[in-house]
């Protein structure tokens, strides 16, 4: 017995990967006990079993078993140190009955499975002919202490191991960022990485959203589509974590008390790693695993946190890419607004000018015809003038004081740059055409009266948006935006389109990214927005579409 003893706790420790080490362990303690049944309870920090190592029960009983045992009970009764040992254990005060479909047992062995002084485990050994001796409490708990360094050992094996995957994971994301990559491609790159290195199930990205708001504007695994969009409220983990910097770790989102989010019911074990930068939080990063998977370690969140300040790293740098693009317009805009004025304007009052002298010499010969389109040519060139002094005015002049057809033919022409060609804009209100043209100032008027300041903002932002997307990942050849608004009070409407001749977007991507911010719009009014990619067709049409009041 010794020597068997002795060459399986050898053979246990000499292993790392940790199931074949629990698996190897059962079996072992089955043999030299002699035990015809043999299990380990794996126990979180609750005493909850969140792992089940068995030997002797065929599939077809662990099936009608269904769930392993809970630890609650005889089971209860195994002590932190020593043990439990029964000659019948249907005979003790704590015995509950069997579950249907269990096998019966009679005498029994329990032990605790200690590292480093904690309890990480529970054995259970069943059904010796004889009853269990001294011997087998002995034999069994040195084997339990051979098991003990054999899982530290696999431990430490997978916490490094972990650490390299880590470090590979943060490589990447880095050598993205670099390479200039944008955020919607970059965050979920994020997001999908951190969740597989994580071994988590699920993984969320909680950005900024409309307001005050914060939501989660990426996710990827389980339940990701259904989760995008969703709000976290100020008093919640995410938040707060934001607030504080230290990221937490959560046994069970399932039993948490209270819930304020609560989609998330549907998981357990989470972890929270907030993105911070320079001090400033920029979103949080949540992983999330199924309900009865093991915790997350410590080790883990150490490592997560340092990702999330990468992931908050990814946005500065995309904010600081649209600062200098946004830099960039605005000197092109005084470039062209300076162009306008010093030559163009100079240069027609020069030809109008010399059409004044031409009008004046033919009146003087008597050729009134032709004096007359010579007239018609000096209006059309005042007509220019007062055109290039208005759109002059309209480069120089803030946001906040323009009206919403104007706003949006700017963005129009934002987005001729980063498409390559113009894209065509048609507003109309009631089905009539609108433009902010002097002929068009009432239908203008009206058009700000119904629509409001607050969702003139969010009109603008979903042409941007779309323009945008249409830019980066159509490779379109043209692009048609159509803002209808139609009706007045409860039973008006106002629908924005987007739409190009493409080779159609990534759906997905397109729902995790700044399509996401949309549809927080839209349900802020009531609205809804969807993205649609028909395979009929070629291209991609937007709908953004919300009631007036």
């Amino acid at each position: 017995m010794n020597e068997q003893l002795l060459s399986a706790a050898l053979e246990l420790t000499s292993r790392l990967d940790l199931p074949a080490v629990l698996q190897q362990f059962v079996d072992t303690a089955a043999g030299i006990s002699g035990a015809r049944y043999a299990a380990l309870a794996v126990l979180d920090h609750r005493g909850e079993t969140v792992l089940f190592v068995h030997h002797g029960v065929d599939e077809e009983t662990q099936r009608i078993l269904g769930h392993p045992p809970r630890g609650t009970g005889v089971l209860a009764e195994i002590p932190t140190h020593g043990a439990l040992v029964l000659p019948e254990i249907s005979a003790h005060p704590r015995f509950g009955g069997w579950p249907a479909g269990h096998p019966p047992m009679h005498t029994f062995l329990g032990l605790p499975l200690r590292i480093n002084e904690q309890v990480f485990g529970r054995l259970y050994l069943a059904d010796k002919d004889g009853g269990f001796t001294p011997e087998d409490v002995t034999s069994v708990d040195l084997l339990a202490k051979a098991a003990g360094v054999a899982i530290a050992n696999s431990r430490m094996y997978g916490q490094a191991r972990a650490r390299e995957r880590w470090l590979e994971v943060s490589q990447l994301i880095t050598t993205t960022l670099l390479e200039g990559t944008d955020e919607e491609e970059v965050l979920p790159l994020i997001a999908q990485q951190v969740r597989d290195v994580a071994e988590a199930d699920t993984c969320l990205i909680v950005l900024p959203s409309v307001g005050d708001t914060w939501a989660c504007e990426i996710a990827d695994g389980t339940l990701a589509s259904s989760l995008v969009g969703v709000e976290f409220p100020p008093e919640g983990r995410a938040l707060t974590v934001l607030r504080e910097g230290v990221g937490v770790i959560v046994d069970s989102l399932a039993a948490a008390h209270p819930m304020r989010v609560p989609q998330l019911r549907a998981f357990g074990p989470a972890m929270y790693a907030p993105m911070v930068v320079r001090g400033t939080g920029r979103g949080v990063i949540i992983l999330l695993r199924e309900p009865g998977r093991p915790e997350f370690e410590p080790a883990d969140l150490t490592m997560a946190e340092g990702l999330a300040k990468q992931a908050a790293l990814a946005l500065e740098l995309a904010a600081a890419r649209h600062a200098k693009d946004v830099a960039s317009l605005l000197g092109e805009r005084q470039r062209i607004g300076r162009d306008l004025h010093d030559l163009a304007i100079q240069q027609l009052f020069a030809t109008g000018m010399q059409l004044s002298g031409v009008r004046r010499r033919l009146e003087d010969r008597g050729e009134r015809e032709l004096a007359a389109l010579v007239e018609r040519g000096l209006g059309a060139v005042d007509d220019s003038v007062r055109q290039i002094r208005a759109i002059v005015h309209s480069l120089r002049e803030p946001d906040d004081a323009v009206v919403l057809v104007e706003r949006l033919r700017r963005e129009a022409s934002i987005g001729r740059t980063a498409l390559g060609f113009a894209p065509s804009l048609v507003v109309r209100l009631d089905d009539e055409v609108v433009d902010a043209e002097p002929a068009h100032e009432e239908l203008v008027d009206e058009l700000e009266s119904r629509v409001g300041a607050d969702m003139a903002d969010d009109i603008v932002a979903v042409v941007r948006e779309g323009l945008s997307n249409a830019a980066r990942h159509a490779h379109a050849t043209s692009v048609q935006v159509r803002v209808t608004v139609s009706g007045r009070g409860p039973r008006g409407r106002v629908r924005v389109e987007v739409e190009d001749d493409g080779v159609g977007t990534d759906l997905e991507m397109a729902r995790r990214s700044g399509l996401a911010n949309l549809s927080a719009r839209a349900r802020r009014h009531g609205g809804t927005c969807d993205l649609v990619d028909d395979a009929r067709t070629r291209g991609t049409l937007l709908v953004w579409e919300v009631p007036l009041v």
